[in-house]
């Protein structure tokens, strides 16, 4: 049997980063950037390296463009935690695992470290393509725990449940990770919102690596923790835009829309420090009209254009500043297929 999924790149459209703050987000998953597992049956267990994990190169130019634009770290440490987990997870919900050794093959067009979600996708479709191939169920809203307890416990990564619940859904979904909720149930309240509710959207993003700012994170989070009264209210002001984007999109309201879009990355910047770069993109895109925020910690950003002519200049101010530029489509949730 050969097992094929894919997860999706995800945006972050509103709400964020109040995900990992007991707060509310909307975001979207987008089926231009994915990452992909084949896992089939094999005498031992092998986990395969994909082109970002080369260790061999033409020149010292080639090394320098490949550490550039991919980093230092490729995918395998990512199989492992995901494969690592699967198993302890299955153990402890006393799922008995047979004894089969499997081959894992990944790829990924996610751009990295721009703030896309490219490893939580790589865990997300690795813990999928392992469930079909032993034939567990993991519940919908529980799988986006497990591929966090990977990321975090065992990789140590900075990261909130979002990225992997709109990965595990799949398409627009609405997230509240109210604390008393979660205490409850285990895992937050999400729902599908349609995807024609969206309002036309773009993506843009440096061709640069990005550099995601733990340090900012860790500030952040310690504040937070200490009860500092700027980052705990403007942490439930971010999340409380989930709720007034969610009626706005219901009712069609495209110029309200884009004032929330707007409102939550300066309450963002509030907070957390804004690299030069990261600012100069935001200010590019709404100089057209646009609204603009990041899609995540930063080094892309989404919006929303009233209409085609103010695309056009979405993507000529955008190509001219050399980022990349898109309307993206949103994706569904895609399920595993055999073979």
């Amino acid at each position: 049997m050969i097992v094929r999924t894919r997860a999706y790149a995800r945006v972050g459209f509103v709400g964020n980063p109040s995900d990992g703050y007991h707060g509310k987000t909307i975001a979207f998953t987008i089926g231009d950037y994915w990452s992909e597992v084949v896992l089939y049956e094999s005498p031992e267990l092998e986990l395969r390296p994909s082109p970002q994990d080369q260790a061999v190169f033409g020149s010292l130019q080639q090394l320098l463009d490949d550490v550039r634009q991919s980093g230092y770290y490729g995918g395998i440490r990512l199989l492992k935690a995901a494969t690592k987990v699967f198993a302890e997870y299955c153990a402890e919900a006393g799922e008995a695992l047979p004894d089969r050794n499997f081959t894992i093959r990944y790829r990924t067009n996610i751009p990295r470290q721009v703030g896309l979600g490219g490893s939580s996708a790589i865990i997300t479709a690795v813990m999928r393509a392992l469930a079909a191939f032993f034939a567990v169920e993991i519940p919908e809203p529980v799988l986006p725990a497990v591929v966090l307890r990977a990321e975090t416990g065992e990789l140590g990564l900075t990261a909130g449940l979002q990225d992997r619940v709109v990965q595990a859904y799949g398409g627009v979904v609405y997230m509240d990770f109210a604390r008393d909720y979660m205490d409850a149930h285990g895992h937050g309240r999400y729902e599908r919102i349609r995807p024609e509710l969206l309002p036309p959207v773009y993506l843009a993003y440096r061709r640069d690596l990005g550099k995601e700012s733990s340090t900012a994170h860790i500030r952040v989070r310690d504040l937070y923790e200490s009860g500092d009264a700027t980052v705990v209210s403007t942490m439930a002001e971010i999340a409380a835009l989930a709720d007034e984007a969610r009626a706005l999109m219901e009712a069609g309201g495209y110029e309200g829309l884009a004032a929330v879009i707007n409102r939550n990355f300066d309450l963002r910047a509030r907070i957390f420090p804004i690299r030069p770069e990261d600012m100069k993109m935001i200010q590019s895109a709404r100089a057209t009209g646009a609204s603009a925020k990041f899609c995540g910690s930063g080094g892309a950003i989404v919006g929303s254009y009233r209409d085609e002519a103010m695309l056009e200049r979405l993507r000529d101010a955008m190509g001219r500043d050399g980022y990349e530029f898109l309307v993206p489509h949103v994706a569904p949730n895609n399920r595993p297929s055999h073979t």
